[in-house]
């Protein structure tokens, strides 16, 4: 019933209603004649071609990006890769020259265990020498000393066999 009241407001001559009516109805005819709406409709579908062209656009540079992305990833795993065998060959690289350089001290250390042995053993047959020939001094003085005496009492024969027989034992 509401709208049936409405309807006669508006189409009643003596209200402003049907004035304003009168009046939108004459500017929409006025703009429909000199083009109005053609050209609206020419600047919204420019707009909406404009809005696709955007979208598309935006379209392709998210696919760009989205490649970009895939490709430094896969350029990241590849760095990865190629770090993880430069970690691994350098502890193999470590470890090889730990061996060696463990090698290198063990062989040093023997060497000079080798050399300070032979010095030892020199020195024992030094000292050996050094012994056997005081000793042989000793034997040579105690002898001379003890034949010396002997040969006041005339056996000099006796004293150079005895020498002769010290030096034999000792040589």
């Amino acid at each position: 019933m509401y709208f049936i009241e409405m309807i006669e407001e508006v189409f009643n001559p003596k209200g402003p209603e049907f004035y304003i009516l009168v009046a939108t109805v004459l500017v929409l005819v006025f703009a429909w004649r000199i083009g109005a709406f053609a050209s609206i409709g020419k600047a919204l579908d420019a707009r909406g071609e404009a809005i696709r062209k955007e979208l598309d656009q935006a379209r392709a540079l998210r696919e760009e990006a989205q490649k970009l992305l895939a490709d430094y990833q896969k350029k990241q795993k590849e760095a990865q890769v190629e770090a993880d065998a430069i970690v691994a060959a350098a502890k193999v690289e470590a470890e090889r020259f730990k061996v060696e350089q463990i090698a290198k001290v063990q062989d040093f250390v023997a060497r000079r265990t080798k050399l300070a042995e032979q010095k030892i053993a020199q020195a024992e047959v030094a000292a050996i020498t050094e012994v056997r020939a005081a000793a042989a001094d000793a034997a040579v003085t105690a002898a001379t000393s003890i034949l010396s005496h002997q040969v006041r009492d005339g056996s000099v024969d006796v004293m150079a066999s005895a020498l002769n027989e010290v030096r034999a034992k000792l040589n």
